[in-house]
């Protein structure tokens, strides 16, 4: 290539064998699968990658995250495909639930942990310590693993600050308690109450990588994860998640996902509500 040139108003057309290779890509790294029609998300989300490094194509791209000059380039690309959909006191249910089953059922002799196993930018993890310190206090035995592949959302999802719009499914009374309006250039904006955060850790974790040190939980939340991955990678999930759980610990999955055919190790309590048998 000419290192003179530049690709400024090039226009990227990604070919199938490049989609490919990307596809084969990210289902390596994160187990997740692309149907053929993600082809213009994979596009779309890659070009700007294209363009900073000033390449000529896709395959380009391809060989450079593979290169030793990539630096930290491959876990960008992961960010980039990885989809990261929250917000605060997603699935009302869901909180019910761990309210009237699982708190009022809480001893205060007995740790009670919970993993948010795919937590993206924090919304979900900051929803469920809310409502357990609402609850039970802070000077309770319980705790928060949030973990993501993605990096980037990690790093937003440690800071805690947030928009005034993603506040509106936050009860009045947690806003007051847990979270703190923001003033002069963050005045549109509010950052959640530092109490609160220390009882959540925030780590990065591959799902279908290794997890190190981690559990049991009483709960592990795994919600709008399974969509994204084949039959067998699910089966291997939540073979891995039953071991990660408690005696007759529970899971939550989104309303949009079942473990029919996927695993014999837990019943379900409500949808999207299973328990460990």
């Amino acid at each position: 290539m000419d290192s003179a040139k530049t690709y400024l108003d090039h226009e990227y057309v990604l070919t199938n064998k490049e989609f490919n290779l990307f596809r084969e890509l990210i289902y390596d790294k994160a187990g997740i699968y692309m149907a053929d029609t993600k082809k213009g998300l994979i596009s779309g989300r890659l070009t700007k990658r294209l363009r900073h490094f000033n390449l000529a194509n896709f395959g380009e791209y391809y060989a450079f995250v593979h290169s030793d000059t990539a630096g930290s380039e491959m876990q960008v690309l992961v960010d980039l495909l990885t989809t990261n959909e929250t917000y605060f006191f997603r699935e009302q249910k869901h909180f019910d639930f761990l309210r009237e089953l699982i708190v009022k059922n809480y001893k205060p002799s007995h740790s009670f942990k919970i993993w948010s196993a795919a937590s993206s930018s924090g919304e979900e993890a900051y929803s469920m310590a809310m409502l357990l310190a609402g609850e039970l206090g802070f000077l309770t035995n319980w705790n928060i693993l949030a973990t993501d592949l993605n990096q980037q959302v990690l790093e937003t999802a440690k800071r805690g600050l947030y928009p005034m719009s993603a506040a509106e499914k936050i009860p009045n009374e947690y806003l007051r308690l847990f979270c703190l309006k923001g003033c002069d250039q963050y005045s549109d904006y509010f950052m959640i109450e530092k109490t609160l955060k220390s009882k959540i850790q925030f780590q990065q974790i591959n799902l279908n990588g290794a997890w190190h040190n981690i559990g049991p939980f009483d709960l592990i939340v795994l919600r709008n994860v399974m969509i994204y991955f084949d039959k067998e990678t699910r089966k291997k999930l939540m073979s891995r998640i039953a071991k990660k759980l408690t005696r007759k610990g529970y899971l939550f999955i989104s309303h949009s996902e079942s473990l029919t055919g996927v695993s014999e190790s837990f019943k379900c309590i409500q949808p999207a509500i299973y328990q460990l048998k």
